[in-house]
C-alpha cells in the first residue's frame, strides 16, 4: 500500500470492504433502479437477491467463483438460464455502479469473468391449420381485434396495449411507437386488414388508448382463451413470432425491411424467425416467387 502511495497509484479499498452486497443492493434500489423503465420488476429481482446467502458477503470479498457457485445453486433449483442471466445483469450493473459512483474504485466486477448460463432456445410455436380460427372464435369481442392486429403487425404485447390514437395515421397507413422494448422509436406500416381493424375501433373509441386492455390484461385474457379454445402451449408472444414468420413466407419484403417493421434489435435476433415451411422452400427452389400460393394434393 505504501509503495502504491509513493507511486501515486494507490486506490483505497475501505469502501469496498465496508459494505455487504445486501447493503449495496439497498442503495442500488434507492438510487439507480428508479431511473429504469420497468423499475418494479428490477426491485423484485434485487429483493430476491438480498435473500441469497451471497448477499451477506462483503463486496470486496466476492470473486468470480462465488458468482459461479451462485449460478450452480440457481441451476440446481431448476431456474431457467435466462432468469439467471437477468440476475447476472443486475449484479454486474451493481458492481459497475459501486465502482463509478460510490468510491469503490478498487472493486473488480466478478460477474464479467464468470461463466454465463447458455441462453434458452427461443420459442418456435407456430399456429397450425385451423388454430387461428379457433382462437378468434373463442375470443371475446374486446380481445379478438387484439389477436388479429398482433398477427398483422408483429407488435409486442406492451406496444399494442400502450398504442394511442394520436400515434395512428390513417393518412400514412401506419402507427408510430415512441417507446418500445429496445428504447428505440419506430413506425409500423399497416396492412389493409390491420388498417380495417383500427378503422372499426375508431368508430366506437372512448379514450386515448386504441385497445381496451392493459398488457397484464392481455396476458390474463390469453390464459383464459388458451383454456377455452383447447389449444396447448400457446402464448400471446407466439403471435408475434407467427406474424414475423408470415412476413418471410408471404411477402417480398427483405430482411432489413422486416427488421424495421418488427423492431428486432439485431439481424441475429431476427434470424431464428426466417425458417419457412418446407413446402414453401421447395417452391422457392423451383423458381416460385415468395408469397405465391401453391396448392398441394391431400
Amino acid at each position: 500500500m505504501e509503495s502504491e502511495m509513493d507511486r501515486g497509484i494507490f486506490v483505497s479499498r475501505a469502501e469496498a470492504e465496508r459494505y455487504t452486497l445486501r447493503e449495496c443492493l439497498d442503495r442500488y434500489i434507492e438510487e439507480y433502479i428508479p431511473r429504469l423503465k420497468h423499475a418494479k420488476r428490477e426491485v423484485d429481482r434485487a429483493r430476491a437477491l438480498q435473500r441469497r446467502t451471497l448477499a451477506h458477503r462483503v463486496m470486496a470479498t466476492i470473486r468470480s467463483k462465488d458468482i459461479a457457485d451462485f449460478r450452480r445453486e440457481r441451476e440446481a433449483e431448476g431456474v431457467s438460464g435466462n432468469t439467471i442471466r437477468l440476475d447476472f445483469a443486475l449484479l454486474s450493473k451493481l458492481f459497475n455502479f459501486a465502482r463509478s459512483d460510490w468510491g469503490m474504485e478498487s472493486l473488480q466486477n466478478p460477474v464479467e469473468i464468470a461463466a454465463k448460463p447458455k441462453p434458452a432456445r427461443g420459442r418456435d410455436r407456430r399456429l397450425e391449420d385451423g388454430e387461428e380460427e379457433k382462437l378468434l372464435e373463442a375470443a371475446n369481442p374486446v380481445f379478438r381485434p387484439i389477436i388479429r392486429f398482433a398477427l398483422e403487425t408483429a407488435m409486442r404485447r406492451e406496444e399494442i396495449a400502450s398504442l394511442q390514437w394520436k400515434n395512428v395515421s390513417f393518412k400514412k397507413n401506419s402507427v408510430h411507437l415512441p417507446e418500445t422494448k429496445n428504447s428505440e422509436a419506430r413506425t409500423v406500416p399497416l396492412s389493409p386488414p390491420a388498417l380495417a381493424i383500427l378503422k372499426d375501433l375508431a368508430k366506437v373509441k372512448t379514450g386515448d388508448q386504441v385497445f381496451a386492455l392493459t398488457a397484464e390484461q392481455i396476458t390474463a385474457s390469453m390464459k383464459r382463451l388458451r383454456a377455452k379454445s383447447g389449444l396447448e402451449n400457446i402464448r400471446f408472444h407466439d403471435l408475434r413470432h407467427e406474424a414475423t414468420s408470415r412476413f418471410f413466407e408471404n411477402s417480398d419484403l427483405d430482411v432489413m425491411e422486416i427488421k424495421a417493421i418488427t423492431g428486432h434489435k439485431t439481424l441475429q435476433m431476427l434470424s431464428r424467425y426466417t425458417h419457412l415451411r418446407t413446402a414453401r422452400l421447395a417452391d422457392r427452389l423451383n423458381g416460385a416467387r415468395r408469397g405465391a400460393e401453391t396448392e398441394y394434393p391431400i
